[in-house]
Protein backbone atom coordinates (compact mmCIF):
# COMPACT_ATOMS: atom_id res chain seq x y z
CA UNK A 1 0.00 0.00 0.00
CA UNK A 2 1.30 3.37 -0.70
CA UNK A 3 1.30 5.10 2.45
CA UNK A 4 3.33 8.12 0.66
CA UNK A 5 0.93 11.34 -0.63
CA UNK A 6 1.57 14.15 -2.65
CA UNK A 7 2.42 17.07 -0.44
CA UNK A 8 1.92 21.07 -1.58
CA UNK A 9 5.67 21.07 -0.80
CA UNK A 10 6.09 18.13 -3.52
CA UNK A 11 3.04 19.95 -5.95
CA UNK A 12 5.15 23.33 -5.76
CA UNK A 13 8.82 21.77 -6.51
CA UNK A 14 6.71 19.94 -9.57
CA UNK A 15 5.49 23.19 -10.93
CA UNK A 16 8.94 24.81 -10.78
CA UNK A 17 10.48 21.37 -12.51
CA UNK A 18 7.48 20.81 -15.29
CA UNK A 19 6.01 24.32 -15.94
CA UNK A 20 8.55 26.92 -14.64
CA UNK A 21 6.64 28.48 -12.34
CA UNK A 22 8.39 29.43 -8.85
CA UNK A 23 6.13 29.44 -6.32
CA UNK A 24 6.61 29.27 -2.13
CA UNK A 25 4.69 25.56 -0.73
CA UNK A 26 3.80 27.80 2.33
CA UNK A 27 1.27 30.10 -0.38
CA UNK A 28 -0.30 26.85 -2.31
CA UNK A 29 -0.99 24.97 1.83
CA UNK A 30 -2.00 28.36 3.03
CA UNK A 31 -4.58 29.39 -0.01
CA UNK A 32 -5.33 25.41 -1.27
CA UNK A 33 -8.44 26.73 -3.05
CA UNK A 34 -6.39 29.51 -4.78
CA UNK A 35 -6.87 29.33 -9.03
CA UNK A 36 -3.65 27.93 -10.20
CA UNK A 37 -4.14 30.41 -12.76
CA UNK A 38 -3.57 33.20 -9.97
CA UNK A 39 -0.02 31.33 -9.31
CA UNK A 40 0.68 31.41 -13.13
CA UNK A 41 -0.08 27.63 -13.53
CA UNK A 42 -1.96 27.19 -17.13
CA UNK A 43 -3.53 23.96 -18.23
CA UNK A 44 -0.16 22.80 -20.00
CA UNK A 45 2.04 23.30 -17.40
CA UNK A 46 -0.74 21.45 -15.06
CA UNK A 47 -0.59 18.42 -17.59
CA UNK A 48 3.44 18.69 -17.66
CA UNK A 49 3.24 17.92 -13.65
CA UNK A 50 0.17 15.02 -14.37
CA UNK A 51 2.89 13.25 -17.05
CA UNK A 52 5.53 13.42 -14.29
CA UNK A 53 3.02 11.83 -11.57
CA UNK A 54 1.90 8.98 -13.89
CA UNK A 55 5.96 8.37 -14.85
CA UNK A 56 7.06 8.64 -10.93
CA UNK A 57 3.72 5.99 -9.75
CA UNK A 58 3.52 3.79 -12.82
CA UNK A 59 -0.13 4.83 -12.91
CA UNK A 60 -2.04 6.71 -15.11
CA UNK A 61 -4.10 9.42 -13.40
CA UNK A 62 -7.72 10.20 -14.09
CA UNK A 63 -8.58 12.93 -17.10
CA UNK A 64 -9.97 15.29 -14.65
CA UNK A 65 -6.36 15.69 -13.10
CA UNK A 66 -5.28 17.78 -15.75
CA UNK A 67 -8.37 20.25 -15.40
CA UNK A 68 -8.38 20.54 -11.96
CA UNK A 69 -8.47 24.42 -10.71
CA UNK A 70 -7.08 24.03 -7.72
CA UNK A 71 -4.18 22.85 -5.36
CA UNK A 72 -6.64 21.40 -2.94
CA UNK A 73 -8.92 19.58 -6.01
CA UNK A 74 -5.27 18.50 -7.59
CA UNK A 75 -4.14 17.21 -4.67
CA UNK A 76 -7.70 15.42 -3.49
CA UNK A 77 -7.66 13.42 -6.70
CA UNK A 78 -4.30 12.54 -6.80
CA UNK A 79 -3.96 10.69 -3.55
CA UNK A 80 -6.68 9.32 -3.76
CA UNK A 81 -6.02 8.09 -6.89
CA UNK A 82 -2.74 6.47 -5.60
CA UNK A 83 -4.31 5.21 -2.43
CA UNK A 84 -7.17 3.34 -4.72
CA UNK A 85 -4.63 1.97 -7.06
CA UNK A 86 -2.19 0.73 -3.81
Amino acid sequence: MITTEVTFHELATLMKQSAGVTVDPRELEQAPETPFASFGLDSLGLLGIVGELENRYSRPLPPDAERCKSPREFLDLVNSTLKAGA
